[in-house]
């Protein structure tokens, strides 16, 4: 039986109070089903409801128990896979409807957090890291594409100026950009919960999906109830399980490991004095920011085929501290790990079951803004304005090299050659 409690990380310690939300027990009806209260989930059911639409969302274990309440908690824009290699591989105009959507996410987000004074202590600012001077040729080409697609809030810095962002030798240059950020991952989704419901959704937690009857009006089945309702959205991403074969053989979730240090006092500003989120650019990278009670809150660490190593801190600790040399033997707080879906393209995967089945799945790792991009575009798509959905829709979803047997040893082959070239910086 798969745990329902959240994971013993720091989000989980210091998260903001709740009430009980119970399992569904009983057969009701809905305009909207939504199956996943993470960030999509959310997303979505916030902007139904802000339409005027019955929205019911039914989670099988806690709000933000997977991803949203595990990451980074980061605000990166894009997607796993940036506009140049979508116009190389589908086309100028898809390049062009993505990239016309790519900085939107951040601003739902920094929307959310304003109009429902949701407390998650929000920084503004964040930094992509070179470790190489080969390297440093793809923060320029970063900051170029990005330009061309209108952020105007990016500044390129060498490695004499490094040290105004972050105390740390490890770095050729960076790219700051101011219209990045950070906050309290498992906050925002609880204060994006307490929206929806202060509109009338209703959540049910404990309420695991088992199966859907497709059909004019779909009825979602749990354990101990139903929900019938004229659209469903699946928003299950890394967690989705047996539910929709069709959807789970086409990703693969993968682990990330996530630390956070004792708190640092006055320290912070020897680490990170411009208080900026920051992750490298390397294949396999390292992310890292302050949290609010400033302590150090570290990530990498990715495992194909997502086993939950036993020991997180020593797969951290070592890049940690070849990060930060002042913060050697510092104590860590909380260790965890928690799945991310990927796709064999690094694009999300959205589309539709049947008429009135939607899902998104497959964000790559880069998901807190896309969640919330994809969130409104649903929204969109259900009441009838999809042509932004259908440029995500018309994305090819392929299935990974051999099936589910072998998409982890593939993969992790992948990952192992790209993992070489980043030490060997070429």
């Amino acid at each position: 039986m798969r745990q329902t409690q959240h994971a013993p990380s720091y989000y989980a310690a210091t998260a903001n109070p709740q009430p009980e939300r119970p399992a569904l027990q009983e057969n009701i009806e809905a305009d909207i089903c939504i199956v996943g209260a993470g960030y999509t989930g959310l997303s979505a059911g916030l902007h139904l409801a802000e339409a005027g639409f019955k929205v019911v969302v039914l989670e099988a274990a806690k709000i933000a128990w997977g991803a949203s309440g595990r990451n980074g908690g980061q605000i990166v824009h894009s997607y796993s896979r940036d506009m140049d290699v979508i116009e190389a591989r589908h086309g100028k105009d898809t390049a062009r409807a993505l990239g016309s959507m790519a900085f939107e996410g951040a601003r739902i987000i920094r929307e959310r957090i304003e109009k429902y004074n949701i407390q998650c202590d929000l920084k503004n600012g964040g930094i992509y890291a070179a470790k190489t001077k080969k390297k440093i040729h793809e923060l320029e080409a970063h900051k170029k594409l990005w330009e061309a697609y209108g952020n105007d809030q990016l500044s390129l810095h060498d490695k004499s100026e490094v040290h105004r962002f972050i105390n740390s030798d490890c770095y050729e240059a960076i790219l700051v950009d101011k219209s990045g950020g950070h906050f309290h991952s498992m906050n925002l989704a609880l204060g994006e919960a307490t929206a929806l419901e202060s509109l009338g959704g209703r959540i049910f937690e404990n309420s695991r999906v088992s199966k859907i009857e497709r059909g004019g009006k779909a009825v979602v089945h749990t354990g101990q109830g139903s929900v019938k309702a004229d659209f469903v959205i699946l928003a299950c991403n890394a967690y989705i399980g047996d539910l929709e074969p069709k959807l789970s053989q086409k990703t693969m979730p993968c682990g990330t490991q996530v630390v956070a240090t004792e708190p640092l006092g006055e320290k912070w500003k020897d680490i990170i004095p411009s208080d900026f989120c920051v992750e490298d650019n390397n294949f396999l990278l390292d992310y890292y920011r302050l949290t609010g009670d400033k302590r150090l809150l570290f990530g990498g660490g990715v495992i194909y085929g997502a086993r939950d190593p036993k020991h997180v801190e020593s797969i951290i600790r070592p890049n940690l501290e070849k990060t930060f040399p002042q913060l050697r033997g510092v104590k860590i707080d909380f260790g965890w790990t928690g799945n991310f879906s990927l796709t064999l393209s690094r694009l999300p995967q959205v589309g539709r079951l049947s008429d009135n089945i939607y899902y998104s799945q497959g964000c790559s790792g880069h998901g807190i803004t896309y969640t919330h991009l994809i969130g409104r575009v649903l929204s969109e798509a259900i009441r009838g304005q999809a042509e932004r959905f259908s440029a995500f829709e018309q994305l090819p979803h392929y299935p990974f090299p051999g099936g589910r047997a072998f998409r982890v040893p593939f993969t992790a082959m992948g990952a192992w050659w790209y993992n070489l070239r980043d030490r060997l910086g070429i």
